[in-house]
């Protein structure tokens, strides 16, 4: 039981934190290692493995947040709706990293050549895995105490993102999620009742 409670403790611990800094607590390859393992061992559909990963720091990872600003302000033309944009992006670089997740589309494909009869459900299992390994490595590097939250640009940024960092014609962006040191904790978090969520029949 011990490990079970264990884990419950790491999915509350797991939140959107925004306060973050670049000095972590353990080193850039731990940081790889962590995300090394969630590809190898988070499941998916007919074990697919659709899902791909590309981890970004110093330098990179700032570029990534210039990519978003760039191209946000092209698009936002207010003034003073950009300065929220832009304070909000300074948090994200303030970051350590920031890791992209993709679906390869080959991949799926694939799949639906070589399962017809699920043809039309290969894209969504494909979100649900590239979910879970979200999931996963955000709730891993909060149980190293690594702050974490997740962005989605995408698909804004995908043709830049592709050309900076070669990425694959088949790969979608799908999420980015940015880490690194806490600096300031998630706030109190708000429960719709449980009654009104889930259902339980024959217990």
């Amino acid at each position: 039981m011990s490990d079970l409670k264990d884990l419950q403790q790491l999915i509350e611990k797991r939140r959107s934190i925004y306060g973050l800094s670049a000095t972590l607590p353990v080193s850039n390859s731990d940081i790889v290692k962590l995300v090394e393992h969630a590809l190898l061992h988070v499941p998916s559909s007919f074990n697919s493995q659709s899902t791909r990963l590309v981890v970004l720091f110093g330098e990179d990872h700032d570029k990534l947040w210039d990519i978003t600003e760039e191209t946000l302000r092209v698009i936002v033309n207010d003034e003073e709706q950009f300065k929220g944009t832009k304070d909000k992006i300074a948090g994200f670089k303030a970051g350590a990293g920031t890791v992209l997740f993709f679906e390869d589309k080959g991949v799926v494909r694939g799949m639906q050549e070589a399962a017809p009869l699920y043809a039309d459900k290969f894209p969504i299992w494909a979100h649900q895995t590239n979910a879970m390994h979200q999931y996963a490595i955000w709730t891993a590097l909060a149980a190293i105490d690594i702050g974490a939250n997740l962005q989605h640009y995408n698909p804004l940024i995908d043709q830049r993102v592709a050309q900076a960092w070669n990425i694959a014609e088949d790969w979608e962006l799908n999420a980015q999620l940015v880490f690194g040191a806490i600096e300031q904790p998630a706030g109190d978090k708000a429960f719709k009742p449980l009654d009104e969520r889930m259902k339980v029949f024959g217990a």
